[in-house]
């Protein structure tokens, strides 16, 4: 039987990519605090995700969906599909835009507000023991280093 395996890569280049790659790194360390934070908020019914767009949706007038998705570092689409157990839940509502019928926009709800007030106290200790685990300013320059990424 002929050998199928296609040429690969120099070994000298994978270890260039592994030990190098912004991209790679960030990925990967973006799946470990997903998987952390996730587990957290677990008993609230939350992931990481669905946190961080209820606090987005934590001011007095509601976003468009077209300005939010942006914002969170996602497509519409995804954040629709995003928005959708959440609104069934009773925690959002999405409602249309009155400057323009054609655009929703995202409300948080009493219950879900009142959610997120015991959410975020959980989150508040986790967040705090990650960032004891970095040393000293380490929280802040990642926070700063990944602003400064644009899109």
């Amino acid at each position: 039987m002929p050998d199928t395996t296609p040429p690969l890569l120099p070994r000298e280049t994978v270890v260039e990519i592994r030990d190098t790659c912004l991209c790679l790194a960030a990925q990967r360390a973006a799946r470990r605090l997903a998987r952390r934070f996730d587990t957290v908020l677990r008993p609230f019914g939350l992931t990481n995700g669905q946190f961080s767009l209820m606090v987005a949706l934590n001011q007095p007038e509601p976003p468009a969906m077209g300005r939010l998705a942006p914002f969170l570092g996602m497509d519409p689409s995804t954040l629709t599909a995003a928005v959708k157990p959440l609104a069934r839940r009773g925690l959002v509502i999405v409602e249309p835009d009155p400057a323009d019928r054609r655009s929703r926009r995202l409300r948080i709800t009493p219950d879900g507000v009142a959610l997120m007030i015991e959410a975020a106290k959980v989150w508040r200790d986790a967040h705090a023991a990650l960032e004891a685990e970095l040393p000293p300013g380490t929280g802040n320059q990642l926070r700063a280093g990944l602003n400064t990424i644009g899109g």
